[in-house]
């Protein structure tokens, strides 16, 4: 009998929501725009490991006339791995992707890691405030299709710890976007909680901001 409570008490606390101790209050959600990389062309070394193959090049974000946003990552010598673009209203295509990277889940990821990363298809008027009053932090959360993605900061609002896109009771993918210079931050990391799969990104100087 002792085991068995035991066994259910673990399989209770891995089923508790990590959000549960969060509060919800009123606050201005639009805040965390600020955030948005300010893309005119900016250019990042980056560095992809995914469940043991990796791959490094350079990833470029263009803001285009348009006010689309395309992202565009190519290898070291030259060929390129991957051309996608957001629109302005929401929309997503793929321009191009490698061969053996042209699978639906691969593209499904990458798209959701970088909506993450752009504070793409995020609306105030959907968006709601929780407040983590032990710790002092924000979590302003965005209702997605599939879970939510939080962004995280300090009580002002004028620090981005971290962005989260959760599942109902813990994250599935945590984004850093640090040191913002010019509306544009010079370090991005994403970390994938379910698998191996990590995108890490270094600003170079040529960058262009806007």
């Amino acid at each position: 009998m002792r085991y068995l409570v035991f066994i259910s008490s673990c399989f209770l606390l891995s089923c508790s929501s990590v959000y549960k101790k969060l509060q919800r209050t009123t606050g201005d959600v639009a805040c965390v725009q600020q955030f948005k990389p300010a893309f005119a062309t900016a250019f990042y070394t980056t560095q992809v490991d995914v469940v043991g193959k990796h791959l490094s090049g350079i990833l470029v974000f263009k803001q285009m006339p348009d006010s689309s946003t395309r992202i565009v990552f190519t290898s070291e010598t030259g060929p390129t791995f991957f051309d996608f673009e957001f629109t302005a209203n929401g929309n997503f295509t793929v321009h191009y992707i490698l061969d053996q990277m042209n699978k639906k889940a691969v593209i499904k990821t990458l798209r959701k890691d970088f909506e993450l990363v752009l504070l793409h298809n995020i609306s105030p008027a959907n968006g709601y405030l929780l407040t983590d009053t032990t710790q002092h932090l924000h979590y302003y959360a965005f209702p997605q299709e599939k879970g939510t993605n939080y962004y995280v900061t300090n009580e002002s609002c004028t620090e981005l710890f971290r962005a989260e896109k959760s599942s109902k009771r813990k994250p599935v993918v945590v984004a850093q976007m640090l040191n913002y210079q010019n509306g544009l931050p010079d370090t991005i990391g994403i970390t994938h909680k379910k698998f191996n799969f990590t995108i890490a990104l270094k600003r170079l100087e040529r960058n262009v901001a806007r």
